[in-house]
């Protein structure tokens, strides 16, 4: 490993964060300025020639452990790496404890939300949300209703997306209710950070996140049916070709726990059992990686190869448990997004912790038209779709995609949200020319069962395109070390 430079060359003398706001790059006003301030001078001191070199090891060292996702495009499957920026993001304690508190509030109130459109539908009584938009949703999955949710935890794992504006202040970009991916590049980044970089980390006290695969297993323990006394849990993947397959190994290695496929699993006296050397084993909890669609051919999509006849059977009974539970994705809708201030007042009766985007419905007469008012300024969103797919930057876009945005609003107005372009935080991010600004958000992921526990930190996110708004790894994102400082 390269050592420190004899003499320190101050990499930031350049920097400039312009308007968006920079947790690295803060002053020492009791916040973690001081910590931030030790950081920047050992990233100094190390010099960008020894970053460089430790920044090519990590990435070779990610790619030689198979920490990699597959990209499809022009009808071939890439396989990659995730591109690992060595800066790490810094989130102080009080920091932290608001988006512990506020992601906890969240998932509270997403899972009320849940058990409430698929039992008694009080919201709809009460005009909350539109009942419209949720039974017609295509995510809504009438074979729920009246089915009994252990602890009424319909979203066992949460990944809700933020980002921070000019003033700092962070806010919730949209909710990943089905099956969030990323965790396993928290967890990895940390352990690359630990081995490359521990000359930076000396005397910095950093939350651990090592706790994850045994918070998951605890939880999906907590979710199997009642009396049993040793669940047996094993993680249902759509296979090898799945994008996330390497994250889908990872976890069952990190919970101990088997990985296996659709094949694996059989129905039998509506119970759920996995072939083994030695017969048939039964399946208490399931913590899945495919989504409904695919779940079960004798429920949903008879031509899927991926799921388990008769799974949805052996559910309704009580005796396997799915996390996430089948039909969550409406809760992680994007029209949903804009009432959860709304139902977060009407289930807990408090005011958000963590704050929205303001969102116009394109659905609504008053949000179509807000939208095609103001379309160049605005941020336009199907509501469908996920990875950064489809979306219309109005500031930065050209007269033809504003017009086929346009044509796109009026033809089918209900698959669209819009909201007010965000200025993204910036993080101090190494490049070819130096340390740069470039925009990055956030996924925390929190797991509930009986309880909710949230990792600390999450997945930074960040846009390594210099003036790129899409942090997405699918559209050329890349990803940072999160570290939540210790405090009281």
């Amino acid at each position: 490993m390269t050592g420190t430079t004899d003499h320190a060359v101050d990499l930031f003398a350049d920097y400039d964060a312009d308007r968006f706001f920079d947790e690295l790059v803060r002053p020492a006003d009791g916040t973690g300025g001081s910590l931030t301030g030790l950081i920047r001078r050992r990233l100094c001191e190390m010099g960008l020639d020894t970053l460089h070199e430790r920044s090519q090891d990590a990435e070779n060292e990610l790619f030689n452990l198979g920490i990699t996702f597959l990209i499809y495009a022009e009808n071939q499957a890439v396989d990659r790496i995730l591109p690992f920026d060595v800066i790490p993001r810094i989130i102080t304690p009080d920091e932290w404890r608001h988006l512990h508190d506020g992601t906890v509030q969240r998932v509270t109130a997403l899972n009320q939300f849940l058990h409430d459109i698929y039992h008694d539908q009080h919201l709809f009584k009460d005009g909350i949300v539109p009942e419209d938009l949720v039974l017609g949703n295509e995510n809504y999955v009438p074979a729920m209703k009246g089915l009994a949710v252990k602890y009424d935890s319909y979203v066992n794992i949460l990944g809700i997306d933020l980002v921070r504006d000019a003033e700092g202040t962070f806010r919730v970009l949209e909710d990943n209710c089905r099956v969030p991916s990323g965790v396993s590049y928290v967890v990895e980044n940390r352990h690359l950070m630990q081995r490359a970089f521990p000359d930076l980390m000396s005397d910095i006290g950093v939350k651990s996140v090592t706790d994850y695969g045994r918070k998951l297993h605890e939880a999906l323990c907590e979710m199997a049916p009642e009396g049993v006394l040793y669940p047996q849990v094993v993680l249902l993947s759509p296979g090898t070709y799945n994008s996330a397959y390497f994250e889908h190994v990872f976890l069952a290695r990190e919970m101990g726990v088997p990985l296996v496929e659709g094949s694996d699993l059989v129905v039998e006296d509506d119970k759920v059992y996995m072939k083994t050397i030695t017969g048939l084993s039964p399946v208490h909890s399931i913590y899945r990686r495919l989504g409904d669609d695919f779940l079960d051919p004798e429920a949903f999509n008879p031509e899927s190869l991926l799921g388990v006849p008769g799974i949805m059977r052996a559910y309704a009974k009580g005796n396997v448990a799915l996390a996430n539970a089948v039909g969550t994705g409406v809760a992680d809708d994007k029209a949903i997004y804009a009432y959860m201030p709304r139902l977060i007042k009407y289930y807990l009766d408090q005011d958000p912790i963590l704050e929205s985007v303001p969102t116009h419905i394109c659905r609504e007469r008053d949000g179509l038209q807000y939208t095609l008012d103001h379309l160049d300024e605005l941020v336009v969103k199907p509501v469908g779709e996920a990875g950064g797919y489809g979306i219309v930057i109005g500031p930065k876009a050209t007269e033809e995609q504003l017009d086929a945005c346009r044509a796109s609003l009026l033809a089918d107005p209900s698959n669209y949200i819009s909201q007010p372009l965000v200025p993204l935080s910036v993080s101090p991010t190494l490049t070819d020319d130096g340390i740069e600004p470039r925009h990055v958000d956030l996924r925390p992921f929190c797991i509930t069962g009986q309880s909710s526990w949230v990792l600390p930190g999450g997945l930074t996110r960040v846009a390594l395109r210099k003036g790129s708004l899409i942090v997405n790894s699918s559209q050329g994102g890349g990803s940072k070390d999160s570290w939540v400082l210790e405090g009281s």
